[in-house]
């Protein structure tokens, strides 16, 4: 077990966004390579728990190999999830406001169609929809092709994590503002999911927003949830948090999250064979990803290394469970070890400071068009007579 990192100081806005982004790709990055395994697996297949970065689950037959052929997932390589990340990043830098459905409609579609960019997983500059998977793909499909109207697009998809894990954004421009981040979250992610998975997504962005207010820690992120989760995802939250409260190790907590969270996961206990009811639309589920994610927050005490390392080793869909968690103790200003930042911005051949430094500018913007529209409206408010 490597030691916790004492946290600093309060963070600023622009350390508290670079924390977050460059810290979903860390941890985005280190569960590439064994997403989909179990904790048993990953520890028979690497002889031990993964402690950084490491190689393709199966080694230089990657390209070849099933299920996972032809992505390149491990020696540092981010996957869709933060390609996702910094396309919403590019949104908000386009429209510099607040973001909607039709946002996505306007601009993160035509981004993922018509812009090629590198894509560390196939170590070749493509379309960023030719790595993508069906989930996200489903963006495509239904609002270009398919002329469905984008607040509405996401229903009929799979409902899985595939909005939720590129949120952060939201949240980092709604810094602070946790309820304003969650419904900013579910209008952009009416373009892509529904039910539980557009939940899940307004709910992260808000835990994101919550690790910006001063003073925030695991727990007071968690109670954010908490007060605006609906229906399963806060059931899932409340169960998985309030099992993860008693560990303080991640090892000890890996089966006992795993339980707390499996009567509200659809997928079932063998993750590449999900059960006929999968992913289905529920009020009583929940994703996977997001609890597990807030309960290894708590195991940590807000720790990035041991937060992002706990959700790796938990296996599953751990890349975006690790994202998320990434995301949230960086926010929190748990230092992102500059050796994993380095060696995953190096392999994956891209800059992962120059979307948080594009979201900060964005951010403050956002902000000041939000206080002239607040003043605005107290003006308008005064003149009918409100106090």
């Amino acid at each position: 077990m490597t030691a916790r990192t004492p946290h600093p100081g309060p963070a600023t806005l622009e350390e508290r966004v670079t924390g977050a982004l460059v810290g979903a790709a860390v941890g985005d990055a280190l569960g590439g390579p064994v997403e989909g395994y179990s904790p048993e697996q990953i520890l028979e297949r690497h002889g031990g728990r993964i402690h950084g970065v490491v190689g393709p689950w199966n080694g230089d037959d990657w390209r070849t190999a099933r299920p996972l052929a032809p992505y390149h997932k491990g020696d540092g390589h981010v996957t869709d999830d933060t390609l996702m990340t910094h396309a919403l990043v590019r949104v908000y830098a386009a429209v510099r406001d607040h973001l909607d459905a039709y946002a996505v409609a306007e601009h993160l579609v035509p981004d993922l169609m018509t812009h090629p960019r590198w894509i560390p997983e196939l170590e070749a500059e493509a379309l960023p929809l030719q790595r993508i998977f069906l989930a996200e793909k489903w963006l495509v499909a239904r609002i270009h092709y398919g002329h469905v109207d984008p607040r509405e697009a996401g229903t009929g998809n799979i409902v899985n994590c595939g909005a939720a894990m590129y949120m952060a954004p939201v949240g980092l421009v709604n810094a602070a503002h946790p309820a304003g981040a969650y419904a900013e979250a579910l209008d952009v992610a009416g373009a892509h999911q529904s039910s539980y998975g557009r939940e899940a997504a307004g709910v992260f962005a808000a835990a994101v927003a919550a690790a910006c207010v001063p003073g925030a820690t695991p727990d007071s992120v968690v109670t954010a949830c908490l007060s605006l989760a609906k229906d399963g995802t806060r059931a899932a939250i409340e169960a998985v948090c309030e099992v993860a409260a008693r560990h303080s190790d991640f090892e000890s907590a890996l089966t006992p999250l795993r339980e707390a969270v499996a009567p509200y996961d659809t997928v079932g206990p063998d993750y590449r064979a999900p059960s006929l009811g999968a992913r289905r639309p529920s009020r009583l589920h929940a994703i996977e990803e997001l609890p597990v994610a807030l309960g290894m927050l708590l195991v940590s005490g807000g720790d990035f290394r041991h937060a992002v390392l706990g959700s790796v080793n938990y296996g599953r869909d751990c890349d975006s469970i690790a994202t998320m968690a990434g995301a949230l103790a960086g926010a929190l200003g748990s230092p992102v070890p500059e050796e994993w930042a380095k060696r995953v911005a190096e392999a994956s051949r891209l800059d992962l400071w120059e979307p948080a430094a594009t979201l900060t500018v964005v951010a403050r913007e956002v902000f000041g068009r939000d206080l002239a529209r607040r003043r605005e409206h107290e003006r308008a408010f005064g003149a009918i007579g409100g106090p």
